[in-house]
């Protein structure tokens, strides 16, 4: 009997090893999708340096352990290869501000300015243009009635000069 329970402890010891291993290995990959091409990304590979070595996974770790530094210049040449260059924004486009027309050679301006430029100073001036054209037809009529006087006087004197 202590044979079959050493067995089945042995297979339950190996396969939850495998299930660890296959989740360690899914954790590898969901956190570094760009070492796909890495060897120790493999779960067999992985399995083979555990058992050999129980200190080497975590000098793996130290090893891939790299700093950035975005805002801040390390005074160690070291930690200088981890600057990175400065993020390029994008460049801003108002969504608001109108597209600019299409090739229109045509000034905007002129659908907005009055055909005739002063309209609005005969608008304003009208009234005192109509009394003064009152005024002007009232002063022509009187000074047809005096030159038509002036005929007839012309007239009646001659007529009143030849009879003599």
């Amino acid at each position: 009997m202590g044979s079959e329970d050493d067995s089945s402890i042995e297979q339950a010891v190996s396969s939850r090893r495998e299930r660890l291993l296959a989740l360690r290995a899914a954790k590898e990959l969901s956190n570094a999708p760009e070492q796909d091409q890495d060897p120790s990304s493999n779960p067999t590979h992985t399995a083979s340096n555990n058992n050999n070595d129980p200190h080497n996974d975590d000098d793996d770790q130290e090893e891939n352990l790299s700093m950035k530094f975005r805002n801040y210049v390390p005074h160690d040449k070291e930690l200088q290869e981890g600057k990175l260059a400065p993020a390029v924004l994008p460049k801003f486009e108002d969504p608001a501000a109108p597209a600019p027309p299409p090739d229109t050679t045509e000034d905007p301006f002129l659908n907005i300015a009055p055909k005739k430029p002063n309209w609005d100073l005969r608008r304003d001036v009208q009234k005192k243009l109509d009394k003064l054209e009152k005024r002007t037809q009232k002063a022509l009529y009187k000074l047809m009635e005096e030159q038509e006087k002036q005929k007839q006087l012309i007239e009646g004197e001659e007529s009143n000069g030849t009879t003599d």
